[in-house]
């Protein structure tokens, strides 16, 4: 097995932080790794150390002579004065005929077709897509990728799949995407306390393989614990005029103690936040008009948001997501068209560019203005602290100034001060860019558990399909669908209708009229997760509705005494509470079809 790269007792550290300790690993021909670990954990600076991009304080770093690499940062910049060929172009030197041709191929592939376009002018998006060409066009042996996937429609964020599991070249990249990294990766690299865990699988078999790694150091320590007791007294007793044996212990015991005092987060603490109260009115669009010159975003869209909805959007980028968030927001007028929003709505807005923070407050600071503590519902809080904690800031990084954080931990942080304003209404614009898995997992549990309504726009196929109930569809020129089921479960359905169509093209089936457009202000019909719930609803609204009459028929009775008396007078407005929650909510969902 040809090993394309070699790296041996790597460290780094910024003054008293250590990012990664004398982690040692190979690349070899064919391997495709995904490097894993929290933001601020040291990914990025690995790989521009490997790019030769910065430096490191020990260790050695070997490339196979003659090795062609391509490296993609997380946020490429070029020179404004650039066209998208040039941009292309940028750093291969003297260009060939045959270079340029293969160039504008691959933009074609990445949907870029006006190859003279200023790069100035290109959206977040089209500049990840030039970016990726630029790095592709070479047909590197090891390609180097960091977040390859941020900025990416789905249409492409799919292609790049495609494009790199067909390849034959060796990967080394970062990304938050697990289904792309299920379906690339052959190998998963972690970093964990500052150390370097190797699996040879893909995504769901590090997932598996990285719980057993932890419950087997989990008994390690408890292990290490009790010894550590024992040694504990043994090295209170001792004289300080120690000898050899007992110096030899003395070291043990040191190593023993770190062991003991090892920690690891746990991922099953549950934040059941009590969203602000929300009415049975929510929000109503009614026959909605937009547009940008003769491009089409709304077109006559009407829709009746419900309680408790989760909705996912998708669509290409320039299809209009973005902008029908802003609209929803009141950020931006609609040409023509009404919007009304209940009087007990309270948005939570997490926009792309809402990244804005005082660069010398301290991090606990940043949120500690917006409230002091979060209610939990039935009198319980949480402090800042214990807040932040869940979303894995640690006591330490707590007090840390803004400017010291990773561009993740920015992100993390942003999403606490939009939680902490208490909304029962959620829209979030792209919230998984620049996050790491593990604050996704974390986000994903806030946001099933959330009692109110959302909106999220995602290219992150994996999240959609964990917290979304429906999706709307934005196909472009304002063709607006409204799809009754998850990301994965519209893709098998479009994947299907393709072939059909294809079919029907063909020849092979008889033809069929083709789906008409959707209009959105037609009643939808309940989702898959919707019914079940209906169902549910009714079974619980009635043993809430038995066990409240029983109650009552308790403290008619006048023989209850005095503990019991209190305990039914403490339950029953309680019960109350739930009944007219849940058959509000079942009031809803019996007007679907």
């Amino acid at each position: 097995m040809n090993i394309q790269l070699q790296i041996d007792n790597l460290t780094k550290s910024f003054g008293s932080l250590i990012l990664f300790e004398n982690i040692s690993f190979g690349i070899a021909e064919g391997q495709r790794i995904g490097l894993i670990a929290p933001n601020g954990t040291g990914k990025s600076t690995l790989l521009n150390i490997i790019a030769g991009r910065e430096d490191y304080d020990s260790g050695a770093i070997v490339f196979r002579r003659g090795i062609r690499t391509g490296y993609l940062e997380q946020n490429p910049v070029y020179p404004d004065e650039l066209t998208i060929l040039e941009t292309c172009m940028h750093h291969h030197g003297t260009v060939s005929e045959a270079q340029l041709l293969q160039a504008t191929q691959m933009l074609t592939q990445l949907k870029i077709y006006d190859l003279e376009q200023p790069v100035r002018s290109l959206s977040g998006g089209q500049l990840k897509r030039v970016a990726l060409a630029n790095v592709l066009i070479d047909r590197p042996d090891l390609l180097i990728l960091d977040e390859p996937t941020n900025h990416l429609d789905l249409e492409m964020t799919e292609w790049l799949e495609g494009y790199l599991r067909r390849g034959n070249q060796s990967l080394l990249m970062v990304t938050h995407d697990r289904y792309f990294l299920d379906r690339v990766c052959n190998s998963i690299l972690e970093i964990d306390h500052q150390s370097l865990y190797p699996y040879k699988g893909n995504y769901s078999y590090y997932l598996e393989k990285r719980q057993e790694r932890i419950d087997a150091a989990h008994a390690e320590t408890a292990r290490a614990n009790n010894l550590y007791r024992t040694e504990l007294e043994w090295m209170r007793r001792m004289p300080q005029a120690r000898g050899h044996k007992a110096r030899y212990r003395e070291e043990a015991f040191y190593e023993l103690e770190k062991v003991a005092k090892r920690r690891y987060a746990d991922n099953n603490v549950q934040l059941n936040v009590k969203a602000s109260y929300i009415g049975s009115k929510i929000f109503e669009a009614d026959h909605l008009n937009k547009a940008f010159g003769t491009v089409k975003i709304l077109d006559d869209f009407s829709y009746l948001f419900s309680r408790y909805e989760k909705m996912g959007i998708v669509g290409n980028n320039g299809t209009g997501k973005s902008t029908f968030i802003k609209i929803v927001t009141g950020e931006l007028k609609p040409d023509s068209g009404t919007i009304d929003v209940g009087s007990t709505v309270r948005f939570g807005y997490y926009a792309q560019e809402g990244l804005q923070f005082d660069e010398q407050m301290k991090v606990i600071d940043v949120v500690q203005n917006i409230a002091e503590v979060v209610e939990l519902g039935n009198g319980k809080q949480l402090t800042v602290t214990q807040f932040l904690q869940y979303f894995l800031f640690t006591p330490e990084t707590q007090h840390n100034y803004v400017y010291k954080l990773s561009g993740g931990e920015r992100r993390r942080l942003y999403l606490c001060t939009v939680l902490m304003r208490n909304p029962n209404f959620l829209i979030l614009d792209e919230p998984t860019n620049d996050l790491d898995i593990i604050t996704l997992n974390v986000l994903e549990e806030y946001l099933q558990n959330f009692r109110g309504c959302l909106i999220v726009v995602s290219h992150d196929r994996y999240f959609m399909d964990k917290v979304v109930d429906h999706l709307l569809v934005f196909n472009g020129d304002a063709d607006i669908r409204d799809f009754p089921g998850n990301y994965t479960q519209y893709r098998e359905w479009r994947d299907l209708k393709e072939r059909a169509d294809k079919g029907t093209t063909s020849g092979n089936r008889p033809s069929e009229a083709k789906a008409s457009k959707t209009r959105v202000n037609e009643k939808r019909r309940l989702t898959f997760k919707e019914q079940r719930e209906f169902e549910q609803l009714e079974q619980e609204i009635a043993t809430l509705e038995a066990e409240k009459t029983r109650i009552e028929e308790a403290l008619c009775s006048g023989t209850l005494p005095i503990e019991k008396l209190t305990e039914y007078s403490k339950r029953l407005p309680t019960l109350t509470e739930q009944i007219d929650e849940k058959s509000m909510r079942w009031l809803e969902l019996s007007e679907y079809p």
